[in-house]
């Protein structure tokens, strides 16, 4: 067994990138992420990494865009307004075929909002957050332990499918502090043919470059593309399920809200209510199947979100409205308490399979 290390959230993720090979970091101060890039601006000079803190959001993803085409493993990390202004240069990662790792520790919004947690970027996260036709892998830590872990995860998984992955997170997650276990195994190494790295007269000249003049070329390069993320929703998908095996009732959450979620499974347990949980890890790809085989056995779904109601849309399409699906939810910063959910839970049980 590993020996275990009190650490909070975002400098945990921050050590979790060093140890999966992660030598660049590029960003900007905003708040609740900012204990990223003062933890890179500290351990990278140690290791020989980089850190640069760019004059903005818009050229810290430019500059992850070219360390990314040298093939090296590169991370940049903002909180919401921020990762609206990179999403241009998501955009342009897609359309390389580059890979990245992203950190979203969401705030409150919309606008500047304000600085407390929220999960209210679901929708930008999940519906590919640029221009064009593209998608990023979304991962949903609901630890500090797991915010090592779906790091060391990420930049495996952007690195195999030469793409963005994003850590959706939030300032619960980022803050709070856990004992976790940095011993994440040895570090995959993945061969890049395609990166810049100079031919040395040996091999013809690599070009990353996202414009296609050519409308065929880009019709191909998508359909291409398409079929990757396929075999992504296919072989990537990731869940926790949590007392289902009964379940009448069905909580779907993720992140801190699905963690609050658990207290109160655990109290309508008590009181003989049948109900548990999905907790969806991969929000894209998000566990379309997993929901629709439980939408065969529950009366009722309730999802829990810390936005106006953005996921359930998901749940509702991967369910295809089989079943009722109530929605409890705080927005703006503030966080629901086990017996909002709680009674949410009790609602549903009564009105399940009613029309």
């Amino acid at each position: 067994m590993s020996e275990k290390v009190l650490m909070k959230g975002n400098e945990a993720l921050a050590e979790a990138a060093i140890m999966a090979g992660c030598r660049h970091y590029f960003g900007y101060p905003i708040t609740p992420q900012t204990e990223i890039a003062a933890y890179m601006s500290k351990r990278l000079p140690q290791v020989g990494g980089t850190f640069l803190q760019a004059e903005s959001e818009i050229s810290a993803i430019n500059m992850v865009i070219g360390v990314s085409a040298a093939g090296k493993r590169v991370m940049t990390s903002s909180s919401s307004p921020g990762v609206s202004l990179k999403s241009e240069g998501l955009s342009y990662l897609a359309g390389c075929d580059l890979p990245a790792l992203v950190v979203n520790v969401q705030r409150g919004g919309p606008g500047l909002g304000g600085i407390q947690p929220s999960q209210s970027d679901y929708f930008q996260a999940t519906r590919s957050g640029g221009h064009g036709d593209f998608r990023k892998i979304v991962l949903a830590p609901a630890s500090v332990q797991e915010m090592v872990s779906l790091t060391f995860k990420g930049f495996d998984l952007a690195d195999k499918y030469r793409m963005t992955v994003m850590i959706l997170t939030d300032g619960i997650l980022g803050q709070m502090m856990e004992p976790v276990s940095l011993d994440m195994g040895e570090v995959r190494q993945y061969d890049k043919p395609w990166a810049v790295t100079g031919t040395q007269c040996k091999r013809p000249h690599n070009v990353v470059n996202s414009l296609f003049l050519q409308p065929d070329k880009l019709e191909q390069m998508n359909f291409e593309r398409f079929a990757r993320y396929a075999a992504i929703e296919e072989d990537e998908v990731m869940s926790e399920e949590y007392l289902t095996e009964d379940a009448e009732v069905c909580v779907v959450a993720y992140g801190a809200a699905a963690r609050i979620s658990k207290n109160a499974i655990v109290a309508a347990r008590a009181e003989g209510i049948k109900v548990g949980m999905i907790r969806p890890v991969t929000l894209w790809p998000f566990p379309k199947r997993l929901l629709r085989s439980m939408a065969e056995k529950v009366k009722a779904f309730v999802t829990v979100e810390l936005s106006m109601g953005q996921m359930i849309e998901d749940v509702e399409l991967a369910t295809r409205c089989m079943r009722p699906v109530l929605l409890c939810n705080r927005t703006g910063g503030m966080v629901m308490t086990p017996d909002e959910i709680f009674r949410k839970i009790i609602q549903a049980n009564e009105i399940g399979g009613a029309e």
